[in-house]
């Protein structure tokens, strides 16, 4: 139901994948937590100055990164944002369990998140429930006797958050950014993507076999008989392969054009039939709609042949086994051990699940991000940080406007353009400035599995009730303390939330010159996502408009081909490269990102005539230049150990290039850098042909 799949983030790692994977762990207080700190922004200790950085920055920069930060048994990776994402957590629980305490008023916020926290926690009292929580929701789907009953089924379990067969929700309308519609798209699959169903390597043929036996484990754990839940799980797996062969892929919907298709409702219900989509929109709670964006218009002739061509004892498991693991981690244990072990330890490479209380804070904070997002920015985001990050934004856009200005290969004409849609992005620093209201969502102490359905249903009709009204500019799509940031097209905003404004990558220790390189970089990055291959399709109010002269398309579409093609020869893992087309709106952002981050840190060294303060916690930088000190903290940004599971997963389905290629594709492309270093041309960091777009 959110707008996720139409917006570009600066960050989608494990720690985005990890809500898959679910799994009770002993009491809390068995074992102290680990604690993590917050990562200086410059971090000599990382560094392996003994290589030549201009043969490798990324190991002159990070080489004994890996060595000094062993990947937790718990984690699939970890860098600065796994850092900074755990220490976010360590503040968040010291919040909850005040909250979990304090006995507040029924209905508080406070009790809510208290609430919902400590119940997530009560592994006991999970485990003494078994499955009766969602007894009824399995009575409904073994009662499926026609297929006519079906809409009403898919309705409720969507509308819980369980994603069956496709997804409906609100979304703003790329062509009128001023209004809220509905949409209906693909959905369905438990592996990653599409093709995890039709490569036909030794590694995808084992991942479809362990999903099976998972699909198995998952319907014998709801009571089936194991030789009959293999049968089932393998007749699963036929019925997602068939929806999987309908699904866009990954790189067709990087295209907004590809993922916009307006009809109205009674012509899209005759292309299928089996959802009767008018009653279904009816019964998930929507208000009416007329028309709707339909997503991806050839998944849904081939949902209703596969839901015709499909027997319903087959498509009963497959609703069973999506219901299981949906609400997996608050079943009893087995559910989220099994969860884990496809999802985690198979899929990412990740030996141990995390802390039952790491998860619950993640939990609350999907659940009710801004009611707890609200009390961590009071504790941990103070005005000032508010302030030098929108400075920092100020200078950012204003080299933008610079490099608009000075680059050769687009027309005046087109200039113009580009200067009203950069004049008119809004800037959105550390949280939302009206916090949402949660009085309708109970949440119930010792419920954890009906405090997670109510509080989804709560954000599904939230969403649904957005349709049909006019766009509300103000809201987020990310809580507080997210460790992330993103740029919406349709919004023309750039977001950073409170989560992301916190050491390492913003230091109020450290010099201008590594904050620019850190931060700079991400705020550069977000505002480049919106003159990338996707975000230059919309135009400053938001709307999927085309305001490229013929030429400058022309000239801009090669650029961002160099770039394409420059990616697709990196390897990321093995003998397996870089999808240069998956990855390019990134890429392109990343590249773009720090040279406006490094041609704003310029102006403002030069504006002040001192590069940087003179502080004893500085002084430690002073022997590098304020270039280097930049080019050294982005790299930084990008240091990391991960294990070769995940990066091979993240390879195949995530648009962001793993991060030796962020710094390395960004940096060989930067004169600036190989002047900051003495790099010579000819040399790995300093190559004869270099690829720019902005």
């Amino acid at each position: 139901m959110r707008r996720c799949p139409f917006y570009a983030c600066f960050l989608l790692t494990a720690f985005a994948a990890t809500c898959l994977a679910q799994k009770a762990a002993a009491p809390e207080q068995a074992k102290p937590a680990q604690q993590f700190k917050p990562i200086p922004g410059y971090d000599p200790s990382v560094m392996d100055t003994t290589a030549n950085p201009c043969t490798d920055f990324y190991q002159y920069a990070c080489g004994n990164f890996a060595k000094l930060h062993p990947i937790p048994p718990d984690m699939p990776e970890f860098n600065q944002f796994a850092n900074l994402i755990e220490f976010n957590n360590q503040a968040l629980r010291g919040i909850l369990e005040k909250a979990e305490a304090a006995h507040a008023p029924a209905g508080s916020n406070e009790q809510k998140i208290g609430d919902y926290y400590s119940s997530c926690l009560d592994t006991d009292a999970i485990d003494k429930q078994g499955l009766a929580p969602i007894q009824p929701v399995l009575d409904r789907i073994a009662s499926l006797k026609s297929r006519q009953e079906l809409p009403a089924l898919i309705a409720d379990l969507n509308r819980m958050g369980v994603g069956v067969f496709f997804d409906y929700g609100s979304m703003q309308d790329f062509k009128d950014a001023t209004r809220e519609i509905a949409y209906i798209d693909q959905s369905g699959l438990g592996l990653p993507e599409k093709d995890y169903y039709f490569r036909t390597d030794a590694k995808s043929v084992q991942t479809r076999q362990e999903y099976v036996a998972h699909l198995a484990n998952m319907l014998r754990l709801l009571g089936d008989k194991p030789e009959a839940a293999q049968s089932e799980a393998q007749k699963v797996m036929d019925l997602e392969t068939a929806l999987a062969k309908a699904s866009q892929g990954v790189v067709e919907r990087r295209n907004p054009d590809n993922i916009y298709h307006m009809m109205t409702l009674t012509s899209f219900s005759a292309t299928a039939p089996a959802i009767d989509a008018t009653k279904y929109v009816s019964l998930i709670g929507s208000p009416s709609v007329q028309d709707l964006n339909v997503v991806a218009p050839q998944f849904f002739p081939a949902l209703n042949k596969a839901i015709d061509d499909t027997d319903l004892a087959t498509i009963r498991a497959y609703l069973r086994a999506h219901l299981a693991d949906s609400f997996s981690m608050r079943l009893p244990q087995a559910f989220d051990e099994e969860h884990f072990d496809f999802y985690g330890r198979k899929l990412e490479g990740t030996p141990q699940e995390q802390a039952r209380w790491k998860r619950c804070v993640e939990a609350t904070d999907a659940g009710l991000g801004e009611a707890l997002g609200q009390v961590y920015v009071e504790q941990y985001f103070t005005p000032d940080m508010k302030a030098e990050t929108l400075q920092m934004v100020h200078d950012i856009e204003t080299a933008m406007g610079e490099d608009i200005q000075q680059i050769q290969w687009m027309s005046p004409e087109t200039k113009v353009k580009a200067e009203q849609k950069l004049h008119a992005v809004a800037d959105k620093i550390g949280y939302p400035n009206h916090w949402r209201s949660y009085a309708k969502l109970e949440i119930r102490p010792g419920d954890a599995i009906g405090n997670s359905m109510r509080a989804r249903e709560f954000e599904t009709a939230y969403q649904l009730d957005k349709i049909g009204k006019p766009v509300n500019r103000e809201e987020w799509q990310m809580t507080p303390p997210t460790v992330n940031a993103y740029y919406d097209p349709s919004m023309n905003d750039i977001n950073f939330p409170a989560g992301i404004l916190q050491p390492a990558f913003y230091d109020k220790n450290a010099t201008a010159a590594t904050n620019y390189g850190h931060i700079g970089a991400v705020v550069g990055h977000e505002l480049t996502h919106g003159f990338d291959d996707e975000g230059s399709k919309f135009d400053a109010k938001g709307n999927l408009h085309n305001w490229w002269t013929p030429e400058d398309k022309r000239r801009f579409d090669a650029k961002t081909d160099c770039v394409a093609n420059e990616y697709s020869q990196f390897t990321a893992v093995d003998s397996l490269k870089v999808n240069g087309r998956l990855t390019l709106g990134e890429n392109t952002a990343d590249n773009g990102g720090a040279r406006l981050a490094y041609m704003a840190l310029m102006a403002r060294v030069a504006l002040s005539g001192t590069p940087v303060a003179e502080t004893a916690e500085q002084r430690t930088e002073q022997h590098y230049t304020p270039q280097q000190q930049f080019f050294i903290g982005y790299a930084q940004n990008w240091c990391s150990n991960d294990r070769p599971e995940m990066t091979r997963m993240l390879v195949q389905t995530d648009p962001h290039s793993p991060e030796k290629i962020r710094v390395r594709g960004v940096l060989v492309n930067m004169p600036e850098f190989s002047q900051a270093f003495g790099c010579k041309a000819g040399q790995p960091m300093a190559p004869a042909d270099r690829c720019r777009v902005w």
